[in-house]
């Protein structure tokens, strides 16, 4: 199966995403929820979402002492969602701790650990004291992650040929930083690629979020994103 896209849905109201998700529906399987739309709507947001026919990805990106991420993994594993994302610099116990809770609750549910922000680069890193290049802690993160057991992880898409080398070919990697070709930038990501050079490079899914949402055409839009990565009709 090809690298599959994920709808990032950052708009601010329910009221905004409504109108894009009808357009949307047949067109792409997955909708990314994201901590904005969390807090402002809840979980009554994402049976919604679902409703429509979608795959939700829930990225809260927990990260809390472990038995508080247990807990909550717990009490989100009653929604009807596929993905849900965890900070892997919360360190090995708070990431075994979520995948045991998940086990007992959600096998199906995929858990993902969030690595290294695509917002940030070395500078970035830096500044909180990590001195090694964004690629190296990605890597040191994503064996961490690895020796905790859970099979799903969120990196830049500069990283995933380096994860594909050394972990497990079942990992799921996701991939935000992508823009199509012929998109400027005018966001936070720093470290991008397009869709076709991250399905290459291995990725499972990539998240696209503005490209999608500010189309004249978001259909149109995430068809021609699904066809760049090999999905056909």
């Amino acid at each position: 199966m090809p690298c599959d896209l994920i709808l990032a849905l950052d708009v601010p109201t329910r009221e905004a995403a409504a109108p894009i998700l009808r357009q949307l529906q047949g067109s792409l399987r997955w909708v990314k929820i994201g901590l904005q739309m969390f807090t402002a709507h809840g979980p009554d947001y994402v049976r919604e979402v679902a409703d429509l026919g979608f795959n939700v990805f829930l990225d809260l990106k927990l990260h809390d002492i472990p038995n508080t991420v247990a807990k909550s993994v717990e009490s989100l594993a009653p929604l009807p969602i596929g993905m849900l994302t965890l900070h892997t610099c919360g360190g090995r116990e708070m990431l075994a701790a979520a995948r045991v809770a998940q086990q007992q609750t959600r096998p199906d549910l995929l858990l993902l650990g969030v690595t290294v922000l695509t917002s940030m680069d070395a500078a970035a890193l830096a500044e909180t004291g990590v001195t090694a290049a964004p690629a190296d802690q990605v890597a040191r993160l994503a064996d961490l992650a690895a020796a905790a057991g859970l099979c799903g992880l969120v990196c830049s898409p500069l990283e995933v040929a380096l994860l594909r080398a050394r972990l497990p070919a079942d990992v799921q990697l996701v991939t935000p930083g992508i823009r199509p070709a012929g998109e400027s930038g005018g966001d936070d990501q720093k470290r991008v690629m397009t869709p076709a050079e991250a399905a290459h490079a291995g990725s499972s899914y990539i998240v696209v979020g503005r490209p999608i949402l500010k189309a004249k055409d978001p259909a149109a839009a995430a068809r021609a994103i699904l066809a760049e990565l090999g999905w056909k009709g």
